[in-house]
């Protein structure tokens, strides 16, 4: 209903009169029961879409993505919808497994949802299969399966675990003389060691040494001394959320007067992450998608959050999983509003907006990425992955407790994962 009150003693109109005033405003409360504030009631159908993250598992969990597709469709419901309709944000949590994983998209299926929006799962195989046979988008996926890369339904705002990681190995192969790379011990885990030694072979550098460990782990001992190397050596952890757990092993290992330089990729070191271990990680350097979370084009995110999100803790403005969501969504308004005021949004319509071109030059993310695109002119020639069209990265680095910009602006690792070595 509207929430607002009639009065309890209305004035002695004539019986006529107030009978009809009655019935008007019956009707007109009636008619709004239920409406969404800034959205004209009736006037278009709602737009539902899922995103999906795993939560309270003993690996990496991404609570903030749904938890941020939430506060973005209470906050674009209050300022007119997706260009008249009311979104609706159906959230799963995958559990980090391929059962959790497919259930979700069978739940996806179920409710037909236009899209699937910002979401993370390691479990590509088990999703995208149900999600192609439907015809339904994956908008904005975290990036870290080989499927969000390679399925024609699939619409990546980044460059996922491939860029990072090709770029962490350019940004080291300046200063590093040696390398070890600690990776999970997945299939995922499998793809990262050839695409840091192609960052590292365009800096004249040798292949990493590629420590495997398991994603679940309360101590990283045995990973931590194989991976201690000595001067002008560095360490690269790409663990995700246990990533803090090696560092820890790490530390407690180091012999006195040697250091180390440690390295990571943004997902697996993140400023929560800084903040908690105060100084120790000071001088590390890490590769993200996006600008520094400092960065005033995250002004909008940061407002929207502050406003709509009612003090969820689950959602940290710095996770780059969050970031992914508020970009995945903004793609998803694009979408929507350029199909017009009489256009049906289904799967198939928005499909067919993101095949085509958005905009002048593509989706505007606010300086967050490049304009982004999926015509096939868009795609770049990286063997394996062809649904990549933005291959830039950021380098930044920890300094006095934060994470700030190495350098201004975003470094193109295109080539460099178009040229790298499957074997190495």
């Amino acid at each position: 209903m509207t929430g607002r009150r009639r009065p309890s003693s209305p004035r002695p109109f004539k019986a006529a009169v107030l009978a009809t005033a009655t019935t008007a405003v019956g009707a007109a409360l009636l008619s709004l029961c239920g409406a969404i504030p800034g959205i004209p009631d009736g006037s278009k159908a709602p737009v539902t879409v899922m995103t999906w993250a795993p939560e309270g598992t003993g690996a990496t969990n991404m609570p903030g993505m749904p938890a941020m597709a939430k506060a973005y469709a209470r906050w674009v419901n209050e300022h007119g919808g997706l260009n008249g309709h009311e979104l609706k944000v159906l959230t799963c949590n995958d559990h980090n497994n391929t059962v959790g994983a497919g259930r979700c998209a069978r739940r996806a299926l179920s409710r037909d949802v236009v899209a699937v929006v910002g979401s993370y799962s390691q479990y590509g195989h088990s999703y995208m299969p149900q999600l192609e046979a439907e015809g339904i988008p994956y908008i904005g996926g975290y990036g870290v399966t080989d499927e969000e890369f390679t399925s024609p339904l699939s619409y990546p705002v980044n460059g996922g675990q491939a860029s990072l990681l090709a770029g962490n190995g350019r940004q080291l192969a300046r200063s590093c003389t040696e390398v070890s790379l600690v990776r999970p011990d997945t299939i995922a885990g499998d793809q990262m060691p050839s695409f840091l030694n192609a960052g590292l072979a365009q800096g004249r550098r040798g292949t990493a040494d590629d420590v495997r460990a398991p994603e679940d782990a309360t101590d990283y001992s045995r990973q931590a001394r194989r991976a201690m190397g000595g001067a002008d050596s560095c360490v690269t952890a790409a663990l995700g959320d246990r990533t803090d757990t090696f560092f820890d092993s790490f530390r407690r290992l180091q012999p006195d007067g040697l250091r180390v330089r440690l390295a990571s990729v943004l997902g697996s070191v993140q400023q929560s992450l800084v903040t908690r271990t105060g100084s120790k990680l000071d001088g590390a350097s890490v590769t993200g998608w996006y600008p520094v979370a400092s960065d005033r084009r995250w002004d909008p995110m940061r407002r929207v959050i502050r406003d709509h999100a009612f003090g969820d803790n689950r959602i940290d403005p710095a996770d780059p999983g969050v970031q992914t969501t508020w970009i995945a969504y903004t793609v998803l308004r694009e979408a929507v509003e350029s199909l017009g005021d009489d256009g049906e949004v289904t799967a198939h319509s928005v499909r067919h907006a993101l095949d085509g071109p958005l905009g002048d030059g593509g989706v505007d993310t606010g300086g967050l990425t490049p304009e982004l695109s999926w015509r096939y002119e868009d795609m770049l020639a990286v063997k394996g992955f062809p649904r990549i069209t933005n291959a830039m990265v950021t380098y930044q680095r920890v300094r006095d407790g934060r994470l700030v910009a190495e350098r201004d602006g975003f470094v193109d690792v295109s080539g460099t994962l178009e040229h790298r070595r499957e074997d190495g």
